[in-house]
């Protein structure tokens, strides 16, 4: 409990920031970004996500470097906060995303203005909708990013993949890039606050990481993978077993 006090005026003073940043990006998405192009967005997009890292008291670990041009991103999925993190590196990816967070409050709002495609994953035939916009922006020499988990879990074990939203690369002969998510804390290589499972709230999850010290964000690019003439299926469990490869070796140094 002692400990719980000393922190609270910290994570009262990040949570106040943190409003503040949110209220500052949708007023620069609502007032600038109908002047620019994607391109143009994108050191907007970049320099909020990184300062909202820090606001919330973590440390951003940037590891390899994002395919430039039409490239299909995929990442393991914790937290709510994996776009921010992948944006922080990797301002222009387009993000298919889970209906569900148009609901959430401000960050909603921002992760639509952003460009994202969203799918209702309860529905099967949304998913083929879903592939078509995402064939179509990376013939454009778009770069899309997607979960293929398509849900969150606690760090340490890849979920399985549904690769159906891979088809799209592959249709484009476009190359995807696997990004290795993590999120440590002293003492633990897998942290615990950012972990967005089970029955947590969008509200209690936030405050769980802003309460956090020494959270550090670990963002690691692998190399891009070609995908013509790939099968999804297969092609979907060796990228998951890139990823859980990279997991393992962190838990392991």
């Amino acid at each position: 409990m002692p400990g719980l006090l000393l922190r609270l005026p910290l994570a009262l003073w990040r949570l106040g920031r943190l409003a503040l940043h949110l209220l500052h990006g949708m007023a620069m998405v609502a007032l600038r970004f109908r002047h620019l192009d994607a391109k143009g967005r994108q050191p907007y997009v970049q320099w909020w996500s990184g300062k909202l890292i820090r606001l919330i008291g973590a440390r951003l670990d940037l590891q390899g470097t994002p395919r430039p041009g039409a490239t299909l991103f995929i990442a393991n999925h914790v937290s709510w906060l994996d776009i921010a993190s992948i944006h922080a590196g990797c301002p222009q990816a387009r993000f298919v995303s889970k209906a569900d967070v148009l609901r959430w409050p401000l960050l909603g709002w921002l992760i639509r203005h952003v460009g994202t495609l969203f799918i209702e994953r309860e529905r099967k035939r949304d998913a083929l909708r879903v592939v078509h916009q995402m064939a179509e922006a990376l013939r454009q020499g778009d770069s899309v990013a997607v979960f293929p988990e398509g849900t969150t879990g606690p760090g340490p074990r890849v979920l399985p993949f549904h690769a159906n939203l891979l088809q799209a690369a592959i249709a484009v002969e476009a190359p995807v890039q696997p990004i290795v998510l993590r999120y440590s804390e002293p003492g633990q290589v897998f942290g615990t606050a950012a972990q967005y499972i089970g029955d947590t709230t969008l509200i209690g999850s936030i405050w769980k990481i802003i309460s956090a010290r020494g959270l550090v964000v670990h963002v690691h690019f692998l190399p891009a993978q070609a995908t013509a003439h790939a099968d999804r299926r297969a092609l979907g469990e060796f990228l998951q077993s890139l990823l859980q490869a990279e997991l393992d070796q962190a838990a392991a140094a």
